[in-house]
């Protein structure tokens, strides 16, 4: 599963007492809200999980739908409301994945505005916040929004430690590399990763994996909290700016960082201000090119340097 090491800012762990939500309290009669109302996304074809891909969860069908279904089928539940702006990028993409995922595991969805209990009992402290559910409990879980390829990373382990097969990729070497990033192995990693795009240059997925131990190598050992504070203590302080940078980026706050520096960039001149575009740059690579935040972003960097 996730590694603190690499993620720590994103990944969570810690145990879940579900106990209270194994016999459901009596909810008051009311109208079913649009979330709960709306037919469940399925699977083409009617898939393994029911025929269904994405399902929206309630106090009362949490056992069934996410602690029951998960002793045959991971369930990855995802904590939303509506008012959410960052659970309207993350969102569509989970559901998309798990229609691709075709019933090797299922999107639960729960509105913590209308399900209150539950989000206290996984312990919710902000959305969104996405938990993977196997055998009963909750094993891993993330907050905030992640870049697409981190999220099929995190599944994927997901997928492992529920016993399930996971087909392979179309380059192994890929998941060799991928692999290894995920379990901390960061120098295996990157020689795994240099090697492909040593033999393969424009492989988009290398070089996101590449730019992602890059990542992972400048946060070892930061307190987020202390080089937030630093950053915002000393604006122009490069070194600061862009450690806070990259701890945004693993708390799902991309968008943020990208401002950051964009920001800094309008701010610095010559070498410092080269080194700040090159950061950010790299940041854009961890993202992929497809992320619209990063295409908006090489916007406001664009204004920024012409």
């Amino acid at each position: 599963m996730s590694d603190p090491r690499i993620t720590s800012s994103i990944f969570t762990r810690g145990a879940v007492d579900l106990s209270a939500l194994r016999t459901p309290a009596p909810t008051p009669a009311r109208p079913a809200t649009p979330a709960e109302s709306a037919p469940a996304a399925e699977f083409p074809g009617g898939a393994a999980g029911g025929g269904v891909a994405v399902i929206d969860v309630s106090e009362a069908t949490f056992q069934s739908e996410v602690l029951e279904r998960s002793l045959t089928t991971p369930v990855v539940v995802d904590f939303w409301a509506e008012w959410c702006e960052p659970c309207k990028q993350l969102s569509p993409v989970l559901e998309r994945l798990a229609a691709e995922g075709g019933g090797a595991w299922v999107l639960a969805k729960v509105d913590v505005d209308a399900n209150p209990r539950i989000a206290q009992m996984f312990r919710v402290q902000g959305i969104p916040m996405v938990y993977a559910v196997v055998g009963g409990q909750p094993i891993d879980a993330f907050s905030g929004v992640v870049p697409e390829a981190q999220l099929r990373q995190w599944i994927q382990a997901v997928l492992k430690a529920g016993g399930v097969s996971v087909a392979e990729p179309e380059d192994p070497r890929l998941d060799e590399a991928d692999d290894a990033l995920m379990s901390g192995d960061l120098d295996a990693a990157e020689r795994a990763y240099r090697k492909i795009l040593a033999e393969s240059p424009a492989d988009a997925a290398a070089e996101a994996g590449l730019a992602q131990v890059g990542l992972a190598r400048r946060v070892a050992g930061a307190d987020p909290g202390a080089a937030i504070a630093a950053a915002q203590a000393n604006p122009d302080d490069v070194e600061a700016q862009l450690l806070a940078a990259d701890i945004e980026v693993l708390s799902g706050q991309a968008e943020a960082a990208y401002a950051r520096l964009v920001g800094l960039v309008r701010r610095t001149a010559g070498d410092e201000r080269e080194k700040v575009r090159q950061h950010l740059v790299s940041l854009f690579t961890v993202a992929g090119p497809e992320d619209p935040a990063v295409a908006s972003a090489r916007r406001a960097l664009a204004s920024a340097l012409f």
